[in-house]
């Protein structure tokens, strides 16, 4: 777990430091590309990524790492959520059952502060990783700045970011793998709490 969270946030280091490294990796291209891992390599099935330019490779990425944070976030929470349901004084205890239900329960007004911080959160992602949009020709919608490195969003507290770009690559790819696993993680957990209505947690105990 803890592996998983700091690949993670290593991977959000600062976006200032970007246009400082090789070009190697702003040069996306299928045969370069990080997450292109032995012995599965390029796993593109439908020729998406085959069909893709530099810009629209470099959104399908931005895109997988998003899904993959929160696919990685979501796995744990499902855990979390459990295990503590009746254990904290967050909820007064008040919070129970299998975490696909327990968001219903909580109070309203952790919906407002929920949209607001994810309203905030996707607004900076963009000012950071997006040409603005008077500056974007109108057949070129989503235009990502071309010394954005996607999913470097200038996040890194712990200072895990390495300076080497071998280094930084080997990071890329290790959070890359820890968030599709993320992704699958989350999709089973839903999906096996909507068969028979039983927390993950209860899955393991019982």
């Amino acid at each position: 777990l803890i592996s998983t969270l700091a690949g993670s946030a290593a991977a959000f280091a600062p976006a200032a430091q970007t246009g400082a490294r090789s070009t190697s990796l702003n040069a996306f291209t299928v045969d370069s590309i990080p997450g292109a891992l032995p012995p599965v390599g390029v796993f593109d099935p439908l020729g998406f990524a085959g069909k893709a330019d530099e810009m629209t490779l470099k959104r399908y990425r931005e895109a997988e790492l998003t899904h993959g944070r929160v696919g990685m976030l979501a796995a744990v929470g499902f855990l979390v959520g459990e295990a503590v349901e009746s254990k904290t004084v967050l909820f007064n205890g008040e919070i129970s059952g299998p975490a696909i239900t327990q968001l219903a329960q909580v109070n309203p007004l952790l919906w407002v502060f929920l949209g607001a911080g994810i309203a905030k959160a996707e607004s900076m992602r963009a000012e950071i990783g997006w040409v603005e949009p008077e500056n974007v020709p109108f057949d070129k919608p989503g235009q990502l700045r071309d010394s954005y490195v996607p999913g470097d969003i200038g996040f890194d507290p712990l200072g895990l970011k390495p300076e080497s770009e071998e280094e930084f690559i080997v990071m890329q790819n290790k959070e890359l793998q820890n968030g599709r696993l993320g992704m699958l993680a989350a999709a089973g957990f839903l999906a096996q709490e909507l068969v028979d209505g039983k927390g993950i947690i209860e899955h393991f105990t019982s």
